[in-house]
């Protein structure tokens, strides 16, 4: 299924574009990738999303075929940045490894979760259900997983990079092992007896 343009771009569109931070979810909605604005979410998402950045985390690191839910956490004022990313980081990052690369300082107290005041589904629910299907995500996840290893092998063998195989490679297992629970039974496998 083709990416719905259209559908993406007046998504994009219904975000806030005040400052403050931004999460990425996947195809389940569950996050990837925390990040802070200080131009404006709408306009940083929109270059995830088009992979108009420049920044090895954004083109390399996360997949925008996975994402289809951005959570916005608009702030009053630019200091309030750094402390909400932090908290927001370290509240995802235990439950599922995020495509950062670079980790925000961990707070002294953790707060409880904020709520987004904003969560826009970017994705249509046609092509979700679409590439939430194990047979598309493996082997785009594995394809994805490859291109990153040979970075690490070929650019730059940095930290954050095996940070982001890592969180990459728990993704693959989850896929790998939703497609052999696909696996139908061979009548030559079963027991006569």
């Amino acid at each position: 299924m083709a990416v719905d343009f259209n559908y993406r771009k007046a998504a994009v569109r219904a975000l806030t574009n005040r400052i403050g931070v931004y999460v990425l979810a996947d195809l389940d909605n569950v996050p990837i990738y925390v990040g802070q604005s200080k131009d404006g979410i709408r306009a940083r998402v929109s270059r995830h999303l088009t992979s108009a950045r420049s920044d090895i985390i954004a083109n390399r690191q996360i997949d925008v075929w996975e994402i289809a839910y951005v959570w916005a956490y608009p702030v009053e004022d630019k200091s309030e940045i750094n402390d909400l990313e932090a908290i927001l980081f370290h509240h995802f990052d235990p439950v599922s490894q995020l495509m950062n690369g670079t980790l925000p300082r961990s707070p002294a107290v953790l707060p409880d979760l904020p709520t987004p005041a904003q969560v826009v589904q970017v994705m249509s629910d046609d092509e979700i259900n679409d590439r939430k299907q194990p047979e598309q995500r493996l082997p785009r996840q594995a394809n994805h997983y490859a291109e990153i290893v040979d970075h690490f092998l070929t650019v730059k063998n940095s930290s954050q990079i095996a940070r982001a195989m890592n969180a990459h490679f728990e993704r693959l297992k989850r896929y790998h092992a939703l497609l052999l629970g696909k696996a139908e039974a061979d009548p030559a496998d079963k027991d006569d007896g």
